[in-house]
C-alpha cells in the first residue's frame, strides 16, 4: 500500500509532474478534477475544463465510446480500457497509448475515473536489452 499520508503537497506535485505520462482525474460526476504535466501535454487541458462535466471537454469523434467506457465503469462491469492511436507530436506522428482505469474505494465503490495518456513511439523501437547504468 502507498502511504500518501507521509508525504507533503510539493512531493506529491513532484511526483505527479515527473511520472512520464498525461494523467486526467474525473470523479463519481464526471467532473474534471485534476491533471499533470499542465505546459507540455500531448493533449491540452485548457484552464476552464476544471471542474467540467468531461463530455463538455473531450473531442466529439471519439466521446459516444468515452461515454461508454465511463457507462460500463459505473456499472462495475469494466475496470480498464487501453486503446492506442497516431497522434501529431511537433512535426512527427508518434504512437500514443490512452488507458482509463477505474478508480474504486475498498469496497469496490466508483469513485471516478483516471485517464493516463503516454507517447510509447521510442518504447516501440526497443530491441535486445538495457541494462541499469548501460
Amino acid at each position: 500500500m502507498f502511504m500518501f499520508d507521509r508525504m507533503d503537497e510539493k512531493l506529491v506535485m513532484a511526483v505527479m509532474e515527473t511520472i512520464p505520462a498525461e494523467i486526467t482525474v474525473i470523479d463519481a460526476n464526471d467532473e474534471v478534477l485534476a491533471w499533470n504535466r499542465h505546459e507540455n501535454r500531448l493533449f491540452h487541458r485548457p484552464m476552464t475544463s476544471m471542474g467540467l462535466n468531461f463530455r463538455k471537454c473531450h473531442p466529439a469523434h471519439s466521446l459516444a465510446k468515452v461515454e461508454q467506457i465511463i457507462a460500463e465503469m459505473k456499472a462495475g462491469t469494466r475496470q480498464k480500457a487501453r486503446f492506442w492511436i497516431q497522434a501529431k507530436v511537433g512535426d512527427e506522428r508518434h504512437m500514443v497509448m490512452i488507458e482509463f482505469f477505474a478508480l474504486r474505494s475498498e469496497d469496490g465503490h466508483y469513485l471516478g475515473c483516471l485517464e493516463v495518456t503516454q507517447d510509447i513511439e521510442e518504447q516501440r523501437h526497443l530491441t535486445g536489452e538495457k541494462r541499469l547504468l548501460d
